[in-house]
C-alpha cells in the first residue's frame, strides 16, 4: 500500500489571515502553526503534503509555507475553486462563497492515490496526534469494502481557550470506539471546573462531561473515500444547495456522518492525551507562543526548522 498522504485545508488562510505575510509567528525562529504540523506529520511517517489553496495565493504560499515544508517532503498543490467540481455540476450563478470542507477535500480527486489524512492550516494537532494517524492509515487493507475512516478525538478540556468560547465536535463511539455520532456545538466553554455550552439552535445549556472526546478535524480516510464524496457532492447539489444556493455548505464531518449510517464506512476515533493550541482569539497567541517556547527548550521540537 502506497504511504499515507497529509492534506491540509489552507484556502481560507488568506481571508482569515489578511494574506499570507500576516500570518502570525509562534516559534522561537518565527515559524507559524503550520511548520510544526508539517513536521510533526514528517515524525509520524509522511513524505508527502498537499495543500489546497487559493489560486491566488499560490505565489506567496510556494515561497513561505511551502519552501519550507519541501525541506521534508514532496509538496503539491491543489486549487478549491467553484469549477472544480464532477462532471455535468455548476455551482449556482452569482455563487462566491467556497461550498465548503467536503468541496474542499473533494479536489485532490485525481491526485491522491493513497490513504490520507486532513488537517485545518491554523490548528496545533501534536505529535501523538499524527503518529496515531499514519498508524492507522497505514494497516488499511485496499481490498476492504467498507471505508475504514478515522478522526483524532481529544479531551474536551485540552482544546478549551480562556479567551472565550469555542466550537467541536462532541463524539459519541460505540463498544469498539468507532463514532456513533458527532454534535457541532458552538460555544463551549469552562466553568470552573465544570464545561458547559451554551444554547444553540434552540437546545438547551449543557455539559459536557471531563474526558469527552471532541474532534478538531483531524480525519483519516483510505484513497476511495474520494470517490465517495464525488457522490456526496451530487447529492449535496441536489438537495441542500438547491434550498440555499448562495450560502449552503458540504461539511467533511456531514460526509462520514451520511456514509457510516448508510453501513458504507467506520470511523475509528482515536483517542490522543495531546493539548491543542490555536489562535481563535486574538488574546490566544501568547499563551501558544508561550506553550511551544517550552517544548523547544525541553528537545521537543528543534530552535529552527
Amino acid at each position: 500500500m502506497e504511504t499515507p498522504v497529509l492534506v491540509v485545508m489552507a484556502a481560507g488562510m488568506g481571508s482569515r489571515y489578511g494574506g499570507l505575510k500576516q500570518i502570525d509567528p509562534v516559534g522561537p525562529s518565527g515559524q507559524i502553526i503550520l511548520d510544526y504540523s508539517v513536521y510533526d506529520a514528517y515524525r509520524a511517517g509522511f513524505r508527502r503534503v498537499v495543500f489546497i489553496i487559493k489560486p491566488e495565493l499560490r505565489e506567496a504560499f510556494e515561497r513561505t509555507i511551502g519552501a519550507r515544508a519541501a525541506r521534508l517532503m514532496q509538496v503539491d498543490y491543489v486549487y478549491q475553486t467553484l469549477d472544480c467540481l464532477p462532471e455535468g455540476l455548476e455551482a449556482p450563478e452569482g455563487r462566491t462563497k467556497p461550498l465548503g470542507t467536503g468541496h474542499a477535500v473533494y479536489c485532490v480527486h485525481g491526485i491522491v492515490n493513497a490513504p490520507f489524512a486532513v488537517i485545518n492550516a491554523d490548528d496545533f494537532y501534536g505529535a501523538d496526534a499524527y503518529k496515531k494517524m499514519f498508524d492507522h492509515l497505514s494497516q488499511l487493507d485496499a481490498d476492504d469494502p467498507v471505508y475504514r475512516c478515522c478522526v483524532v478525538g481529544y479531551r474536551v478540556e485540552n482544546t478549551l481557550t480562556e479567551n472565550g468560547t469555542v466550537a467541536r465536535g462532541v463524539c459519541t463511539t460505540d463498544a469498539d470506539g468507532c463514532l456513533s455520532s458527532i454534535v457541532e456545538r458552538t460555544k463551549i466553554y469552562r466553568d470552573g471546573e465544570v464545561i458547559r455550552y451554551e444554547a444553540d439552535g434552540g437546545e438547551p445549556e449543557g455539559v459536557i462531561p471531563v474526558g469527552t472526546p471532541v474532534s478538531m478535524n483531524l480525519w483519516g480516510f483510505p484513497a476511495g473515500y474520494l470517490d465517495e464524496l464525488e457522490g456526496l457532492l451530487r447529492t449535496f447539489f441536489a438537495g441542500k444547495l438547491q434550498e440555499d444556493p448562495m450560502k449552503a455548505e458540504l461539511y467533511l464531518p456531514s460526509t462520514v456522518d451520511a456514509v457510516t449510517h448508510a453501513g458504507r464506512a467506520t470511523a475509528q476515533v482515536l483517542t490522543t492525551d495531546a493539548k491543542w493550541f490555536g489562535v481563535t482569539y486574538r488574546e490566544d497567541k501568547p499563551s501558544v507562543v508561550a506553550a511551544i517556547a517550552k517544548m523547544t527548550e525541553e528537545g521537543e521540537y528543534p530552535h529552527e526548522m
